[in-house]
């Protein structure tokens, strides 16, 4: 087993979310890694920033790197956090995007998280890739930096040797898939379920889950209903069924769901479902026939009509890829 040395940057104003997001993966990698072979360092992660200075997080941490930025060459990978955008502005740091022009090509690896596509974009990085960002970004990379493809639907993105993702956990999707292809799939799924997060997702994930992209509903009646639904995939989830469990009526529940979440009953229990049947054909080799009943769909054939109609690929076609 070979050891990788990442480096993540650091500046002021970054997003500190992000950058712990990848030291905690790659950390718990090597616990891994020396549990599986004592003494073995699978990954020498340094932090950095322009000059060696302690930065700032508008998170209120002061992040302290090992190192000047200035004085460091190209590792295997590195990793170019977000700055902060609460306020919906992104501020991209020259002296980083200047270290970047002149080593990142040198590295194996090039990895953004959330905004920090902008510093990957400024230094010219993304010119003819597909990339992504935090969805409320993606608007304003396209319109910055018109060279890149930017696609604002996956949480994560990889062209090549560059790699971005979206904004919040995603980082954590995206370290998990290096993890997975320097260490193995088995150490990636270990990882996630030491870190406690969904057994890693794959990139072409929509930023937007079911219960993310949702409302979670006011009344506790309808949130109670919202865990049912994704936790019981497989119960009868019928309009009637539901809205008995809520203690209303089959009409009063329709509304009132839609109202507070913000997608019809049915919509949202096909695509609970469907997210169900995607983590299951994902991490489990359970049969298809077995997860379709899993997953709440009378037949594999109906399972497979609502991979098609959403997806565009069959489960059969969607686990040999994923």
């Amino acid at each position: 087993m070979r050891t990788r040395t990442v480096l993540i940057v650091l500046f002021e104003g970054v997003d500190a979310l992000d950058v712990v997001s990848a030291v905690e993966v790659f950390s718990a990698a090597n616990i891994h890694a020396a549990d599986a072979v004592p003494g073995k360092v699978a990954y020498r992660i340094r932090t950095a920033s322009p000059g060696g200075s302690p930065v700032y997080s508008p998170s209120g941490l002061t992040l302290v790197p090992d190192t000047d930025l200035h004085t460091v060459a190209a590792p295997h990978t590195v990793v170019v956090p977000g700055p902060y955008s609460g306020d919906g502005s992104v501020a991209v740091n020259a002296e980083v995007v200047h270290w970047l022009r002149r080593h990142a090509a040198r590295s194996r690896r090039i990895v953004s998280i959330c905004t920090g596509a902008f510093l990957l974009a400024e230094a010219g990085l993304l010119d003819g890739k597909r990339a992504t960002t935090h969805w409320s970004q993606a608007d304003h990379l396209a319109q910055a930096y018109p060279d890149v493809q930017v696609d604002s639907d996956p949480i994560f993105v990889r062209d090549g040797r560059v790699s971005t993702s979206a904004g919040g956990t995603s980082g954590l999707d995206l370290v998990l898939a290096l993890v997975e292809e320097d260490l193995g799939r088995e150490a990636a799924l270990a990882l996630a379920r030491h870190l406690v997060v969904f057994l890693r997702r794959p990139g072409t994930q929509r930023q937007f889950s079911t219960h993310l992209e949702a409302q979670l509903a006011d009344r506790h009646s309808l949130r109670d209903v919202q865990d049912w639904i994704a936790t019981h995939p497989e119960a009868d989830l019928s309009v009637e069924t539901l809205a008995r469990r809520a203690n209303l009526s089959a009409r009063q529940f329709t509304r009132a769901f839609t109202a507070e979440i913000g997608t019809s009953p049915g919509r949202y229990v096909d695509r609970s479902r469907l997210e169900t049947a995607r983590r299951l054909l994902e991490d489990t080799h359970d049969s298809i026939e077995h997860i379709a009943r899993a997953s709440g769909y009378p037949t594999s054939e109906a399972m497979r009509r609502a991979f098609q109609r959403t997806l565009a690929i069959s489960p059969a076609q969607y686990r040999q890829r994923f």
